[in-house]
């Protein structure tokens, strides 16, 4: 029988007479393989992946109806209800937890370790035996985790219900952008699969990030642990996670959400989650880059930031891709400094804002050279 449609988690209060929770969809049969995972906002001020969710609840629901979904998937439509509260002069802020826990994106629980040693000695010669045993130890040291305040119990809960999935897809955008998507250079064929699918003009590829964002929470124990035991036994990389930033912040239209939802449920189709044959799959619209070949452009000074190169733009290196005006320079009127690119690529993602201080990161190229600059572990920003 299919599973419930939608289930209400409470989270721990953070004041008396105040509760928020997550409320999870499920569709698809317990259990059934593959699984994936699907959620929006976890930067809370990051909308389109909200409106996006609701276009693929919509379609889900009659998924579901028609028998059409074979595995499992799990969404969940808004995944950070304390960031949605966290409202300033009428500004919603819900990149960065007020109450310290830093941004709500970083620091999820970092499985691998443990894990590591209650694996020893347990693989099998099976790849599909280890796989089930690999996620029972995640599961089971995620269990273990002793949380007390809010925002970790949130951590803990999402990672909960995606830390067995075969898919994680983790919705987000940037400040202004082109669509584009992270993940690990050891699943280059999926994320450029799902690419292809949604048309992405970027697709960054990393070793090691940093920062234990939510999708290397999912999917970065799978090559540590095969990494580590690979004397002992197969291990698959059995989880595909992946960052899809969905353009801008401004960017919440239906017809990019419609495209979008239906983009996301034709990867799933591809995958075997749903059940269908899936049209040819289109021309991908580039091929991937490092991550440490973006330039993240920072302004040297306080001042006016004022574009010189539009997003979608091919710039080359020494190109002055903005610059800073001074309002209180000399002469009156003139004192500008130029900002170059260091990286020849697509300028994909900028910032709103037009004044900025000084070490202010405002904008990203994405070149195909590694930057030496840029570094393995601290490759995200904050």
């Amino acid at each position: 029988m299919p599973i419930p449609s939608i289930t209400r988690i409470a989270l721990p209060s953070p004041a008396p007479g105040t509760e928020r929770a997550l409320r999870v969809h499920r569709y698809g049969h317990s259990g059934a393989r593959p699984k994936a995972y699907i959620q929006a906002a976890i930067h809370a001020d990051e909308i389109p992946g909200l409106l996006v969710a609701q276009h693929l609840l919509r379609r889900l629901e009659t998924l579901q109806a028609e028998g059409r979904v074979l595995g499992e998937v799990v969404v969940v439509p808004v995944a950070n209800p304390i960031g949605l509260n966290q409202q300033l002069n009428g500004r919603l802020l819900g990149r960065f937890d007020f109450e310290g826990a830093g941004n709500f994106n970083r620091s999820f629980p970092d499985l691998s370790g443990p894990a590591l040693e209650r694996l020893r000695g347990r693989l099998s010669p099976d790849p599909a035996v280890n796989v089930e045993r690999v996620r029972a130890v995640l599961q089971a040291v995620l269990a273990e985790q002793d949380v007390v305040r809010e925002t970790a119990a949130l951590k803990r809960l999402l990672l909960e219900l995606a830390i067995d999935a075969d898919i994680v897809l983790d919705l987000h955008c940037d400040s202004e952008a082109l669509l584009h998507l992270y993940a690990s250079c050891w699943q280059r064929d999926e994320v450029v699969e799902l690419g292809a699918e949604l048309g992405a003009p970027v697709i960054l590829l990393e070793e090691d990030p940093g920062g234990q964002p939510f999708d290397g929470a999912c999917a970065s124990p799978w090559w540590q642990l095969r990494a580590a035991l690979a004397d002992e036994g197969p291990i698959p990389l059995a989880c595909f996670a992946t960052t899809v930033e969905l353009r801008g912040q401004a960017d919440v239209r239906d017809d990019y959400a419609a495209e979008d939802a239906a983009a996301l449920l034709r990867f799933l189709q591809r995958r075997g989650v749903i059940a269908g044959a899936p049209e040819p799959l289109p021309v991908p619209a580039c091929e991937p880059s490092p991550l440490n070949g973006v330039d993240v452009m920072t302004a040297p000074a306080a001042g006016v930031l004022v574009y010189q190169k539009q997003l979608g733009e091919v710039v080359a290196v020494g190109e002055v891709v903005a610059e800073l005006v001074d309002p209180f320079g000399e002469p009156p009127g003139t004192a500008r400094t130029p900002i170059r690119s260091m990286a020849s690529g697509l300028l994909f993602a900028r910032s709103t804002e037009r004044l900025v201080r000084p070490g202010q990161k405002f904008c990203k190229v994405a070149g195909h050279t590694p930057l030496s600059y840029r570094r393995v572990g601290q490759l995200l920003e904050d």
